[in-house]
Parts: structure tokens; C-alpha cells; sequence
């Protein structure tokens, strides 16, 4: 079975709400990790954020049957359309638990 990894950045303002509708998805295991997001628009950063140059952000990491990948980015562009959930997709080349 080909495996994808999908990597989710979102704002904490939806971070629940995103893991709450990974854990009811077909996703058995992900990631979830506090990281800045860099190089952004300006105007849509706080102050603070401006200053350091960088937003606050979570990442989310999740291994993927290849065949699961559309229907769960659709179910994602439909709970949040507009919120600056940013991905992308990469093959998994090898995956497995050390033994």
C-alpha cells in the first residue's frame, strides 16, 4: 500500500478544532507539534509577531493510505475554508515501528 505524509500548519485559534477532526478521520496515528510559521503577509501577523518576524503555528503530521489522501483534503476545505490551514504531501519512502 503507498503511503503519503501529510503535513498540516495551522494558527492556534483552530488547532483543537483541526485535531478534534483528525481523530474522527480515517488518520490512526499523527504528530502534532508547537513551530513558527516564517515568511508570511505582515498585515496578518500581531505586533508581537511582526517584530519576530515569525507566527505562532502548529504542525501536524500524519502518515496516509495515498488512496485517503483526496477525500480527507476535502473534508479538511470544507471544516476550514478561509482559516490559513496550509499542507503539503510527500511520499513515505519507508515507514515502520523499531522492534
Amino acid at each position: 500500500m503507498s503511503e503519503l505524509c501529510l503535513t498540516l500548519l495551522c494558527l492556534p485559534a483552530i488547532e483543537e478544532k483541526l485535531l478534534d477532526v483528525l481523530l474522527m478521520s480515517a488518520v490512526k496515528v499523527f504528530t502534532s507539534t508547537p513551530t513558527a510559521e516564517h515568511g508570511l503577509d505582515q498585515r496578518n501577523l500581531d505586533p508581537m509577531e511582526q517584530v519576530l518576524g515569525r507566527a505562532r503555528a502548529t504542525q501536524v503530521q500524519a502518515i496516509i493510505a495515498a488512496a485517503d489522501k483526496e477525500p480527507l483534503l476535502e473534508a479538511l476545505r470544507r471544516q476550514f475554508s478561509g482559516a490559513g490551514l496550509r499542507y503539503w504531501v510527500t511520499p513515505v519512502i519507508e515507514a515502520g515501528e523499531i522492534e
